[in-house]
């Protein structure tokens, strides 16, 4: 087997997840944007683990550990998006950035300097 089989393979799935990644703004998509730029990876290690005949079977031992991080990657992000589309009603990438909260305990232009402190104090 020729090794340009599977690395333009790979090569084209990692354009697909790093399209989807830049392009998409469902965050669910965006996840598996990311999964199919990790599965490039491990083809990738597993094509050149076979080519160079590794006694060791490094590539494949990578592709397990990647696979695992993967899922809890994926475990942890849809936590995530599951909660932010109950709060929000919208897994919208674009509108996650509104959800910073503004700092309202910083002192305004025409206020003195210890008044934010006496604020904080105040609330504590």
């Amino acid at each position: 087997m020729h090794l340009a089989y599977p690395a333009v393979l790979a090569a084209l799935l990692f354009c697909v997840g790093l399209y989807g990644v830049l392009a998409r703004r469902n965050a669910i998509l965006v996840l598996m944007s990311v999964e199919l730029m990790l599965n490039a990876v491990n083809l990738n290690l597993v094509a050149f683990d076979v080519w160079l005949r590794d006694t060791l079977h490094a590539g494949q031992a990578f592709t397990l550990f990647i696979i695992a991080i993967a899922a809890a990657e994926i475990g942890i992000g849809l936590a995530i998006v599951l909660m932010v589309y109950r709060n929000r009603g919208s897994s919208d990438v674009d509108r996650l950035r509104d959800t910073a909260e503004t700092d309202e305990t910083a002192p305004a232009s025409g206020e003195a300097p210890g008044s934010a402190d006496e604020k904080a104090e105040a609330t504590a």
